[in-house]
């Protein structure tokens, strides 16, 4: 069982129950949309985020991005880690529909998979944070992941590879980018993906 001295922002308890067969840690859960108007679960998400850090993890469709940026932007002071699942399309055991976008939410996403979306935000390991040479948005310029026609697809095909979902901007893609690797196995990285897709 992974330890974090972070406390863990989810959605539902569905994602909470998950969680906890995962997890040793304080894990607070969102309630969806209505911690925005929650002031006493905001005003413990901003001790937390103070205190000991936190860690968010949404779901991987739009309403789960407008959670998380309503947080980042509700936490003025702190640390905050974002942890992304990958776009896997499917249905909850406990559902009986599929979800608006069709995408499997925390709860239904593998173990080894939700374990390997914290090792991939730096969660299981300390040096992440001390990387010597960081990949900047002038990187994503050069190797055409931004500002050309086919940025955009050459996006997608990036965070296919990487696991990370389709909705992330670019300010998050290369968040998370720096927590995985270095600059120069990222360049290295990348012009092997672009040689692989010509």
């Amino acid at each position: 069982m992974l330890h974090l001295e972070q406390a863990v922002i989810v959605e539902g308890k569905y994602d909470k129950i998950k969680l906890k067969s995962i997890i040793d840690a304080v894990i607070i859960t969102t309630n969806g949309f209505s911690v925005i108007r929650d002031k006493e679960k905001l005003e413990m998400i901003r001790y937390f985020a103070k205190n000991k850090g936190i860690i968010i993890l949404t779901d991987s469709d739009s309403a789960g991005f407008k959670i998380r940026g309503f947080l980042k932007g509700a936490i003025s002071d702190g640390k905050i880690i974002n942890v992304y699942i990958p776009d896997v399309f499917g249905k909850e055991k406990r559902k009986t529909s599929y979800s608006k976008e069709g995408k499997l939410g925390v709860e239904g996403i593998d173990k080894n998979v939700l374990l390997d979306a914290f090792g991939r935000a730096g969660v299981l390991s300390s040096e992440c944070a001390e990387k010597k040479s960081p990949i900047t948005k002038l990187d994503l310029y050069e190797l055409g992941f931004t500002g050309t026609k086919d940025s955009s697809e050459k996006r997608k095909i990036l965070l296919s590879e990487l696991h990370m979902p389709q909705l992330l901007t670019t300010n998050s893609m290369l968040e998370i980018l720096n927590t995985m690797m270095e600059r120069d196995e990222f360049i290295a990285f990348a012009f092997k993906l672009l040689r692989k897709e010509e």
